[in-house]
């Protein structure tokens, strides 16, 4: 044989060709296996596979409400995976699977010489599940000319220690754990809640073939964008089922007629259910975080490490409040709008507009260009593409920076936030009306004036200190010692002068005149003392204008607040967050509502309160409850107007459920044209109307709709037995005589008149 070599010099040539390719590719191999293009993890790491995993926000009931990622992966067991998924993605994917070792020896050859001899970097196939996880868990570098191969090699090492490590199963696991889906979706159970809305256990059919069918080009087969390629695709992977027996042909054609229905749920940080609610919880779980470690001493990764995080939120409920404050607002706003017409300050108010774009940050960072105003002002009226908030729909206009700004000066926000009284569970938080485009939160970070929602604090310091329900008190304007003469909307009618209102008219009527005599009567320092102990932490300031909500609170703040009046006097905080646990269910925090300890209030006065304002909403100002919505829910409330019509409140109150709306413009200086549009009745008290109208519909929510307050006792109603209204006597009318209360005779003193000053009339003093 050697003598037929050396007689043949290309025989001798060829062979020596096929022995140094041989030694090459040998010598090529050990490089990647022992390192050379980079180090390969060891059977030791590949039997503890860490992969980032996200963070899930549940709700009270379990559901999911978004999470906190930075690849959106939610490992589950193999045990939920259906059968027909497993299948779909055997007879897709890898047809062999349970007959070979992981690796296909012929189709790495195959790709190792037409990759190198050919320069063909389209050989490809021989991709077994296994290969795929290796690559799925590692990536791929990028290695010149030979990168396929270097790649392909060292997958091969890694998937051939996957199949010595884990059992067929384990990797099917593993595999549908961390391939990656359309819109940056890492695994089965993460894609199967973004594309329809249910757990991977769930999936029928046509839906697993949808999804596995995604995996050949997860962007060209992506259902939400391109829907019919991925019917296309899914009938492929159904007809790859019934090739292999995984189905009958009769399954086949009858899922193969089926449309394609997605229920698309997106778990974006910016969009989907409550996002102002799960930024909340973002900033406090990280918050907690920074003072846990895990079992290597190491600091928790709310983005990484798959973190389950429970909460109190009520799910349908707050699908409930997003839909009634979006349906409100979009229509108040229209009636914002063209209240205003051409002259609404957003269009003519340049000094406005100028103010707003000076915040941007497109304006500072031209500023540290160290560029004059009209420099900046020159390029930021520039026009370009924009994407613009409106609530008909997400729409691109040529506009410049300016013209967006003036455009979201226009539009009036919201916050809304639904508690259990009794313990402060946060059922439903809307923080804005769209947290894509407005990030600020009015629920949490938001203060301002409260209006006449402060009202009831008055009168509960009152009652505390003795005042009764059946006093009266004038409605007439008075002046104070500072020049502030405090009137009611509309003013009095002088027919109406000598007319006195007990409490509960004057509250139900939220009378401005009588609310700061009650103010007076009780005692400035009462009245904060009173607020604070039912839970107001903010500064009041001690003046008579505090008694119609001059003081700025947050949304939280005045819902915390109210709570004693349904809770026997014991303020409940507002908490959400139950317990966080990591990803093997394991407790890592714990939470528990916080109730003050002592009443703020006596239990007769509360139920008072009560009564006065279930008043508000039956016969005073919060009466669109019960005419426009038709509510015959058991319920109290208030309420609540600022100055120039800048905001809008209410209160609703339920036995179970407490809710508050604020309605208004973020930058305060726009107001609403008119009371008419702006008061607490039209703009805020809606919001609610609209979502108890949604929730009596639904028997689910029967906890919060069907409660009923405690029947009137013969106490409370003999406290109550009064007229609402009392005339003065003759000699009043005609002389002012009478009792008095503080604030007349503040006035008085002012007025000491005409005949004292001109006779000297009245008692001299010591000096």
């Amino acid at each position: 044989m050697l003598n037929k070599i050396k007689k043949h010099p290309k025989l001798k040539w060829g062979l020596l060709i096929i022995l140094s390719l041989l030694a090459l590719a040998i010598l090529f191999f050990s490089s990647i296996y022992f390192g050379a293009w980079g180090k390969l993890p060891s059977s030791l790491e590949l039997k503890d596979l860490k992969q980032n995993r996200a963070t899930q926000v549940l709700a009270a009931n379990g559901d999911l409400i978004g999470k906190f990622y930075v690849f959106d992966r939610q490992p589950v067991k193999y045990e939920a995976f259906p059968e027909h998924l497993v299948n779909a993605l055997i007879a897709t994917e890898d047809a062999r699977f349970f007959e070979h070792e992981g690796i296909d020896k012929r189709s790495l050859l195959r790709v190792f010489f037409k990759s190198i001899l050919l320069q063909d970097d389209s050989s490809g196939g021989g991709s077994t599940i296994t290969l795929q996880l290796a690559k799925n868990i590692y990536g791929r570098k990028d290695y010149g000319s030979l990168g396929i191969v270097v790649n392909k090699f060292q997958e091969a090492i890694i998937a051939s220690r996957l199949e010595d490590i884990y059992s067929k199963k384990e990797i099917i696991r593993l595999y549908f754990n961390t391939v990656p889906f359309s819109d940056n979706t890492f695994g089965i159970e993460s894609a199967a809640m973004k594309f329809f809305n249910k757990h991977t256990s769930q999936l029928n059919l046509e839906e697993a073939a949808v999804l596995v069918g995604m995996l050949k080009a997860s962007h060209y087969y992506n259902p939400r964008i391109f829907p019919e390629r991925s019917r296309l695709r899914r009938d492929v992977v159904l007809t790859q089922m019934k090739k292999y027996g995984y189905i009958t042909e009769a399954k086949l054609k009858k899922t193969i007629q089926k449309e394609l229905e997605l229920d698309y749920k997106s778990y974006s940080h910016d969009k989907g259910l409550a996002p102002y609610f799960r930024e909340q919880v973002r900033k406090d779980v990280s918050k907690v975080l920074d003072t846990l470690k895990n079992k290597d001493g190491k600091k928790y990764n709310i983005y990484r490490d798959g973190l389950i995080v429970h909460t109190t939120l009520n799910y349908k409920l707050q699908v409930l409040a997003e839909e009634a404050l979006k349906e409100h607002m979009a229509n108040l706003q229209k009636q914002h709008e063209a209240s205003y017409g051409k002259a609404a300050p957003w269009l003519t108010n340049k000094n406005l507009v100028l103010d707003a774009l000076k915040k941007t940050s497109a304006w500072k960072n031209l500023a540290k260009e160290d560029l004059k105003e009209t420099e900046i002002l020159k390029k930021l009226n520039t026009k370009h593409n924009t994407e613009l908030f409106d609530y008909d729909g997400v729409t691109t206009k040529n506009v410049s920076t300016r013209d967006s700004v003036a455009h979201y000066l226009k539009f009036l926000n919201a916050g809304m936030l639904a508690v259990k009284p009794q313990n402060g569970a946060v059922q439903a938080w809307v923080g804005g009306i769209d947290f894509r485009y407005f990030k600020y939160d009015h629920v949490s970070q938001s203060k301002r004036q409260v209006g006449s929602t402060f009202k009831p604090f008055v009168y509960t310091a009152a009652l505390e200190s003795g005042i009764e329900v059946c006093d009266y008190f004038s409605p007439r304007e008075v002046t104070y010692a500072n020049g502030w003469t405090p009137s009611n909307s509309g003013g009095v009618k002088e027919e109406d002068e000598h007319i006195n209102y007990n409490l509960k008219e004057a509250l139900s009527k939220s009378m401005n005149t009588i609310a700061v005599k009650v103010l007076m009567e009780t005692g400035i320092n009462k009245v904060i003392r009173q607020a604070q102990s039912m839970g107001i932490t903010s500064k009041l300031p001690a003046v008579p204008s505090i008694a119609l909500g001059t003081a700025s609170l947050s949304v939280t703040e005045l819902t915390e607040a109210y709570t004693p009046f349904v809770n026997k006097g014991l303020t409940s905080k507002a908490y959400y967050i139950t317990r966080i646990e990591d990803g093997a269910g394991n407790i890592l925090a714990e939470f528990e509502p916080e109730i003050s300890k002592k009443p703020s209030l006596t239990e007769t006065n509360r139920k008072l309160m009560i009564e006065m304002m279930k008043a508000t909403v039956n016969e005073g100002t919060a009466t669109r409850l019960r005419t426009t919505y038709g509510l015959r829910n058991d319920i109290a409330g208030k309420t609540g107007t600022t100055q120039n019509n800048k905001d809008g409140w209410f209160v609703g109150i339920t036995p179970n459920l407490l809710a508050v709306t604020w309605v208004g413009a973020d930058d305060h200086r726009i107001g609403f044209r008119n009371t008419a549009i702006g008061q607490g009745a039209n703009s805020a008290l809606p919001i609610f109307g609209k979502l108890m109208q949604k929730m009596n519909k639904d028997p689910e929510f029967n906890e919060f709709t069907r409660a009923r307050f405690a029947p009137v006792s013969r106490e409370i109603k003999e406290m109550m037995d009064c007229d609402p209204t009392k005339r003065d006597g003759f000699f009043k009318r005609l002389f002012g005589g009478g009792k008095d209360n503080k604030a007349e005779k503040e006035e008085k003193k002012e007025k000491k008149g005409f005949f004292k000053r001109l006779f000297g009339g009245g008692k001299k003093n010591k000096n």
